[in-house]
């Protein structure tokens, strides 16, 4: 089912991008940018809705609604990145100051303890 809707969601991504791309323009060119536009209405002029304006709109909501939906089964799913791992990592040993080497017969992540100093 997941499977599904991802391949589902990836073919509406595709149609969407390919019917905005189709689409002309409304005649908004560098003249209307700059107040060029004669009598127009404040949003451009208003015309019938064609057969790519409605594409647009339904794969539009198709697509929110597949996002929405995809979002919703993957929470759901619970499953974590590192659930596959199977065991611990490897605890490191303490890394030595710089310049210093460990102390000979100690083993690498026993701690040192300092001589006593005679007097």
């Amino acid at each position: 089912m997941y499977t599904l809707l991802v391949v589902l969601f990836i073919v509406v991504c595709f149609f969407l991008i390919m019917v905005v791309l189709l689409q002309q323009g409304k005649g908004a060119d560098v003249a209307a940018a700059f107040g060029g536009a004669s009598s127009q209405a404040s949003f451009g002029p208003r015309g019938t809705t064609t057969l790519m304006h409605k594409l647009t709109t339904a794969s539009f909501v198709l697509f929110v609604a597949l996002s929405i939906g995809l979002s919703v089964l993957t929470a759901r799913r619970g499953r974590s990145v590192t659930s596959g791992i199977k065991g611990k990592a490897p605890a490191s040993a303490p890394a030595q100051p710089a310049g210093q080497a460990p102390v000979q017969g100690t083993p690498q992540g026993s701690p040192q303890t300092p001589a006593p100093q005679q007097k």
